[in-house]
């Protein structure tokens, strides 16, 4: 009997020691639990909308934060850039029907992250209620606005109006946008090969306006060759005349002063000879050719002697 009672003693004290091991275990457990609760971290690039028993409260920035076990709970909205795709069809100034894929990239307002959640719900949400309809609405207005040659000649001026009014249509909402972009432009097969068929027309017109010009100016050319080779004998046929002009004046000139210097000295020469008899000899000396005259007349005699005779 005695032996019963010790067993029976230890086998409670056996389990009244487990049940305070397990009771401290639960309890650790438990700290664990709430501990893991309590603590809670916001990324980079987000911010936290704490939510008590589902209604949304404050708003946190990234990095580590307290929170009250079981009652809140943490839902992250990003913040950095995000970009929005839309595929649509539209029309042309000329009805032309078009299919278009245009993108926006935006940012919620870090300040008013908050007020979106509140009012929203999410991105997900905002996006699908709000920017992608208006997003859309924006593209058709402005490709309605332009005629389908313009569209493509000018995707600067369609951006700009989608732009300008997404931002007029998105101006009261806590978000910016940054850029919209025609990612694709579908126009129809049949517009594209007259497109195709009226360049090629202006290319043959300007291929040929050109082969024109350039005959224009080898014609011009030409011309101008002409004129400047008839310039050139005219300057020539000029410098020969006036050189020959020179040349004869000179000597004109020459002969003038050679004919005034032998008049000269005829006239000093024939005063010599009237006042030198001597002179008058010198003269005759120098215009005999050495021979003796073959005839002869006498003084007095009438008649003339052949000297050659024998």
């Amino acid at each position: 009997m005695l032996n019963k009672g010790l067993t029976k003693n230890t086998a409670n004290v056996d389990t009244a020691q487990a049940g305070k091991h397990l009771g401290k275990a639960a309890i650790a457990i438990i700290s664990g639990i709430v501990l893991w609760q309590v603590f809670y971290t916001i990324d980079e690039g987000h911010v936290g909308i704490v939510k008590r028993f589902g209604e949304a409260t404050t708003q946190v920035n990234p990095g580590l934060h307290t929170k009250v076990p079981f009652a809140d709970g943490i839902e992250e909205l990003e913040i950095r850039t995000r970009k929005n795709t839309e595929n649509l069809k539209a029309s042309t100034f000329e009805q032309m029907p078009v299919q278009a894929e245009v993108s926006v990239n935006w940012t919620v307002i870090r300040a008013e992250a908050f007020e979106l959640y509140k009012g929203y719900g999410g991105l997900d949400q905002f996006e699908n209620r709000i920017l992608d309809p208006r997003l859309r609405s924006a593209t058709k207005d402005a490709l309605a606005r332009f005629k389908a040659e313009q569209i493509i000649q000018n995707r600067g001026q369609v951006i700009q109006k989608i732009e300008e009014t997404l931002l007029s249509a998105m101006a009261e909402f806590p978000v910016k946008l940054d850029s919209v972009q025609i990612e694709n432009l579908i126009l129809p097969k049949k517009y594209l090969q007259s497109i195709e068929t009226k360049q090629t027309e202006k290319n043959l017109a300007a291929a040929e306006k050109h082969r024109l010009e350039r005959q224009k100016l080898e014609a011009q050319r030409e011309v101008n060759t002409a004129e400047a080779k008839r310039d050139a004998e005219k300057a020539r046929a000029d410098g020969s005349a006036y050189a020959i002009t020179i040349e004869a004046k000179a000597e004109a000139e020459a002969i003038k002063v050679k004919g005034l210097a032998e008049a000269e000295a005829i006239k000093k020469k024939a005063e010599a000879i009237q006042t030198s008899q001597v002179l008058v000899d010198y003269v005759k000396a120098q215009q005999w050719d050495g021979k003796l005259p073959t005839t002869v007349m006498g003084s007095g005699q009438d008649i003339l002697w052949n000297m050659k005779e024998k």
